[in-house]
């Protein structure tokens, strides 16, 4: 199985499936170490601006731990864990060809959405939903619905309380027809037991798989010393905002519950449109004064 070596040659994602364990691939993966942020820029642009494979391998493999991780979080649907891990690396490959290091922000925080896609696709597939988990509310009602009943303290398999049926409902935005269907089709699925055996020999078990998933000290602290100088960062570059842009970008892109053009149109007395300039204007002065501070950090190569 192949690692990140140094010889200058693009790096392997080692192989899942076979004979060859989860803890195996798990722990091949910990060998691709994490890109520090000016290394993850520069290997970006080199790919972005010269098709460079080599560094997309790099990007791709220091991220595969990312993908593992939120591949675990999908265990509850009945599919192998392996082929989870090998559909999020599918789209970790997406958002890596379509990553724009320019942007400001991390790989990772952008490839997680390719990912998370890619493994909710695939496990709609796998479930043969006919007419379900077509629209963006049925597909947050199959991925929802667990965690919903367990709030409700709903564990029963046969038909939902209408109450609940109801409350899932509003709270989702689907009709309770549709949580009915749902529930009935998920129950006909089922939870795989984790004494189940994997193989028809009776060898091996799901549990043997299971493996902690927490992340080490070291890349907690990192994490949460990015995210304070981000914060820092985030909060002294909105100076060079006025008073009007300050508003307009943080009721718009800042907020839990974003303004509306028509409502903040209203406040200042101008058109939705002209809003709408101002939010784009304050935002691409942000992004630039934010490229300014991470170069000038450290964080980023200085723009030319």
């Amino acid at each position: 199985m192949a690692s990140a070596n140094k010889s200058g040659a693009p790096a392997t994602i080692p192989a899942l499936g076979g004979e060859q364990s989860l803890n195996r691939y798990l722990a091949e993966i910990r060998k691709f170490p994490i890109l520090a942020p000016e290394e993850e820029y520069m290997l970006a642009k080199r790919f972005q601006e010269h098709g460079d494979t080599e560094a997309a391998s790099r990007l791709v493999t220091s991220h595969l731990r990312l993908v593992a991780k939120i591949a675990m979080g999908y265990r509850g649907y009945g599919l192998p864990v392996s082929e989870l891990i090998s559909e999020g690396n599918i789209g970790l490959m997406q958002g890596v060809k379509k990553f724009e290091p320019d942007r400001g922000f991390r790989l990772a925080t952008y490839a997680m959405w390719w990912i998370r896609a890619s493994i909710q696709e695939f496990i709609l597939r796998s479930w043969s939903l006919v007419k379900m988990g077509t629209t963006a509310a049925q597909k947050k009602l199959f991925f929802n619905l667990r965690r919903m009943k367990s709030q409700l303290e709903a564990f029963e398999d046969g038909d939902l309380h209408p109450d609940h049926v109801a409350k899932i409902a509003r709270d989702l935005g689907v009709t309770e027809g549709e949580v009915e269907s749902m529930n009935r089709r998920m129950a006909m699925g089922g939870d795989t037991s984790l004494n189940a055996p994997m193989r028809e020999d009776g060898e091996g078990q799901w549990q043997d798989w299971l493996v902690a998933t927490d992340p080490l000290q070291d890349e907690l602290l990192a994490e949460s010393e990015e995210g304070r100088v981000r914060h820092d960062m985030l909060l002294e570059a909105m100076t060079d905002l006025n008073d009007r842009e300050k508003h307009i970008l943080a009721e718009r892109r800042l907020s839990e519950d974003p303004k509306t053009l028509e409502e903040l149109s209203q406040v200042y007395g101008v058109s939705r449109e002209r809003v709408r300039q101002i939010e784009v204007r304050a935002f691409d002065k942000l992004q630039k004064a934010m490229m300014k501070l991470a170069g000038g950090k450290g964080l980023l190569p200085a723009p030319a």
